[in-house]
């Protein structure tokens, strides 16, 4: 029987010494276009003054400059493809810095996400994580390893909303492939709300129709009160549920793959963890001057165990502590998250993204 073609989609250590007909490609500042022997060909690059002594092909153009205002246009890919690993480290503020990425024909954008907390990093400062699909490495080496295919077009942008030019190094690396029909696009959504109005709950994802799977889970949590804030439940509404889901967690720290408070049973104190599927990589602890509240960043991927839907799906999360009497105390809490998931096209747009003092962390 002959071999099943391999397209070079899906790589693991069991299929890893698999042959395939697909062509790698890889676009930076570089090489604009991904073309074959098309990188390291700038002669007027931001670093061309260093290289004066040198000549082309010793690192002209290592970087971009995006100005206040301006949307850089990362990449322009025409498919069949898939995006395999996304490295970049930008400077400024990260909630001002606006991921952007658009599959085939759709005007609007599929990711649409602050920088930061798309690779975990919501509050602005560096925590490092290693996971399966997201690593952050010293010392702002932000790195994505979802698969995003695509059968005709990819474009990938970022938005300066900042008041300063903004510096961006980045490496957008592909394949250029067959891409099964069944293959769904990669989807990536924030929000914010701060502070969650008294006895409401938190909305992580609304609006999503048609087929598809639930594959991660991103929370930047300040804390507005004093004690513990993760009593709360997690939720996935899915293919019509109406006041009850169908899927129903135990408490926030439990989601996310840890246990009572997250809580080093020796010291007391919150335990960082970051794993391949699940962490904790984050607490921001008060300083005793001007920093007052805790503040956590916890991520949670299903790479193993995907949420699957077939019509629709909403997913929401409890914010709750203790208060007197042994009863539960609804928080207000400053909290922001981003989802992740595939399903096909077309999707639904997105709710209009808030504005930049809203998204800005103080």
């Amino acid at each position: 029987m002959p071999a099943t073609p391999f397209n070079g989609l899906g790589l693991n250590l069991g299929n890893l010494a698999r042959l395939s007909a697909a062509q790698t490609r890889s676009i930076s500042p570089e090489n604009f276009t991904g073309d074959r022997g098309g990188g390291g060909r700038s002669t007027d690059g931001p670093a061309a003054s260093a290289a004066r002594d040198l000549g082309p092909g010793w690192k002209l153009s290592p970087y971009v400059r995006i100005a206040p205002g301006q949307t850089f246009s990362m990449a322009d890919i025409t498919g069949p493809g898939a995006i395999q690993h996304i490295w970049l480290t930008p400077t400024g503020p990260w909630r001002s810095s606006i991921l952007r990425i658009y599959w085939d024909d759709q005007e609007q954008p599929s990711v649409e996400c602050p920088i930061g907390d798309f690779f975990g990093q919501g509050w602005g400062q560096a925590a490092y994580i290693s996971s399966l699909a997201v690593c952050v490495n010293p010392g702002s080496g932000f790195n994505s390893y979802w698969e995003m295919p695509f059968q005709k077009r990819c474009r990938v942008t970022v938005e300066n909303r900042g008041a300063e030019t903004m510096v961006l190094y980045y490496q957008i690396s592909y394949v250029l492939t067959e891409v099964p029909a069944d293959c769904g696009y990669f989807h990536a959504q924030f929000r914010r709300v701060n502070p969650l109005p008294y006895r409401q709950v938190y909305t992580l994802l609304d609006g999503v129709r048609g087929q598809g799977h639930y594959v991660g889970t991103y929370m930047a949590w300040g804390s507005n009160n004093a004690g513990w804030w993760g009593e709360g439940e997690i939720k996935f509404f899915m293919d019509g549920d109406g006041e009850y889901p169908t899927i129903c967690g135990t408490g926030t720290e439990d989601y996310f793959c840890g246990s009572y408070n997250f809580e080093n049973r020796e010291t007391r104190t919150y335990q960082l963890f970051s794993t391949p599927y699940a962490g904790l990589h984050q607490v921001i602890r008060p300083d005793g001057t001007n920093a007052s509240q805790m503040r956590f960043g916890m991520y949670r991927w299903h790479l193993t165990d995907p949420i699957r839907f077939q019509q629709d799906l909403r997913v929401t999360i409890q914010a709750l502590s203790w208060r007197s009497g042994g009863r539960y105390l609804p928080l207000q809490d400053d909290l922001a998250s981003v989802a992740y998931w595939y399903q096909a096209l077309p999707s639904a747009p997105f709710p209009t993204l808030p504005d930049r003092d809203y998204l800005e962390v103080i």
